[in-house]
């Protein structure tokens, strides 16, 4: 679910939509458990400004450092692009002051910074900067997060 300025747009994701975000959720995690990095999944969060009429629920999303009492928005959105829909989530996520957004499309993570008033591609996250995003995405095609976390850890430890 989505919405900006009068428009509400409602998805319906799928199991393949779903397995994506998951594992690309557990490898974000087991990274983050594995460097000793505080982190808050805190899933589908609702992220809203009522006022200014726009808000959105990530795929996955994450608070980093110590937790926050009571937070207005993540650090870091993750959206899985299966099939698009009509409002710009980056404008959106804009809207609303989140840090950084990674796009997974097509097999490849993209991030996105705020800078000022828009959304930069990077080629790092500026939360996780030793983390290749081009990584996890080798390993989402594992017939389960058991093996692609065993995977994934085994190829972090190899570099």
């Amino acid at each position: 679910m989505c919405f900006l300025e009068g428009t509400l747009e409602i998805m319906s994701p799928g199991y393949d939509h779903e397995a994506i975000k998951s594992m690309i959720g557990c490898l974000v995690e087991a990274w983050c458990l594995d460097r000793g990095i505080e982190f808050m999944p805190v899933g589908s969060w609702t992220i809203k400004k009522q006022r200014k009429r726009r808000g959105a629920e990530p795929d996955e999303c994450y608070e980093f450092g110590k937790r926050r009492r009571r937070p207005t928005r993540p650090d870091l959105a993750i959206e899985v692009v299966w099939t698009s829909g009509g409002l710009d989530k980056l404008e959106i996520y804009r809207k609303l002051g989140v840090a950084e957004v990674w796009v997974w499309q097509k097999g490849k993570l993209q991030a996105y910074q705020l800078d000022g008033e828009a959304y930069q591609a990077a080629p790092r996250s500026k939360l996780l900067p030793e983390l290749d995003l081009d990584l996890p995405c080798r390993f989402l095609d594992r017939p389960s997060v058991t093996q692609a976390v065993c995977d994934f850890r085994a190829a972090v430890a190899a570099i």
